[in-house]
């Protein structure tokens, strides 16, 4: 497996992210190791929240709730998936897979950050993979969060919008991240975050995982994460613990999923679960302190 690294330069003096990178060692599917890279706020001691990024994004998302999380108490971490942010990016689109990814982020939480007790905030490809590991890990984590995601079992077709994004990162010559991110926007995004989002791609060589997500999402009953996707949605109609349904009104993509989990979970039941207004599919930049006034309500209570 051909690995590429984005040179440290690419991240400095990012507006709002003072954070020092964090790495550790996971296990390639080759027999060797590539690092993962996190950062982390607030008190080591305290109640650990997992922030997790999505397509095409990394832990820069989180730069306005990382910070008033910490304030709170908590100690946050927040993951860079293989292939983004400051992980080490496989060069071929094949190298990447829903399995491998559940892997990989499975080893750095349970693994090599020992996680216990944990509140887990996914959204995009951060819930795809985080629910994937609460439905197998259960007893690593407390509470649970879903904004603006789902788990697709390929039984049900995907929103037409999302197939025009999908042929989109197919067909287009070169990925620009940061005008990709600020579509997912409803109230804007400046130049200078745009530029934060293309820090981890000095170029096209860099970008097989934004390449790759798209195409790893369960189309079909017959993908290949159809079954393990379905188990999870099986252990998942028995989590009992808190269950926070978080998503925004303008999101076209996971806006249906929102009633599913209710109907699913049963930790969902006997709550208030916010919808954001005015906030698009990247809901933690048009919201972000919004989204985290609701996060830290529910962690409260």
């Amino acid at each position: 497996m051909q690995l590429l690294r984005t040179p440290e330069g690419r991240f400095a003096g990012l507006a709002d992210f003072p954070y020092e990178p964090q790495y550790a060692e996971v296990a390639d599917p080759d027999g060797g190791t590539l690092r993962m890279s996190w950062v982390q706020a607030g008190p080591r001691d305290g109640e650990p929240v997992v922030l997790l990024h999505g397509e095409p994004t990394w832990p820069y998302l989180y730069r306005s709730m990382i910070p008033l999380l910490a304030e709170a108490g908590l100690r946050v971490v927040a993951p860079d998936l293989v292939g983004f942010g400051r992980s080490d990016k496989p060069a071929a689109i094949a190298d990447h897979s829903y399995a491998r990814h559940v892997a990989w982020l499975g080893e750095l939480l349970l693994d090599r950050l020992s996680l216990r007790g944990a509140t887990l905030l996914g959204q995009d490809w951060g819930g795809l993979l985080g629910l994937r590991i609460v439905a197998e890990h259960p007893d690593r984590f407390d509470r649970v969060v879903a904004a603006n995601t789902g788990m697709p079992t390929g039984d049900h077709d995907m929103p037409q919008v999302w197939w025009r994004f999908r042929r989109m990162v197919d067909s287009a010559p070169q990925l620009d991240i940061g005008r990709t991110v600020a579509s997912g926007c409803v109230r804007g995004l400046p130049d200078s975050a745009r530029a934060g989002y293309d820090a981890p791609f000095p170029d096209e060589s860099f970008m097989a995982g934004p390449r790759a997500m798209p195409r790893l999402v369960p189309t079909a009953p017959t993908d290949p994460a159809t079954e393990a996707n379905r188990a999870a949605w099986e252990r998942l109609g028995r989590w009992d613990k808190p269950f926070l349904v978080a998503f925004s009104d303008s999101d076209p993509i996971t806006g249906p999923m929102a009633p599913i989990f209710g109907e699913l979970v049963p930790g969902t039941r006997d709550r208030e679960h916010p919808v954001i207004a005015g906030a698009g599919h990247f809901l933690q930049e048009d919201a972000g302190e919004e989204l985290t006034g609701h996060v830290l309500a529910f962690i409260r209570s």
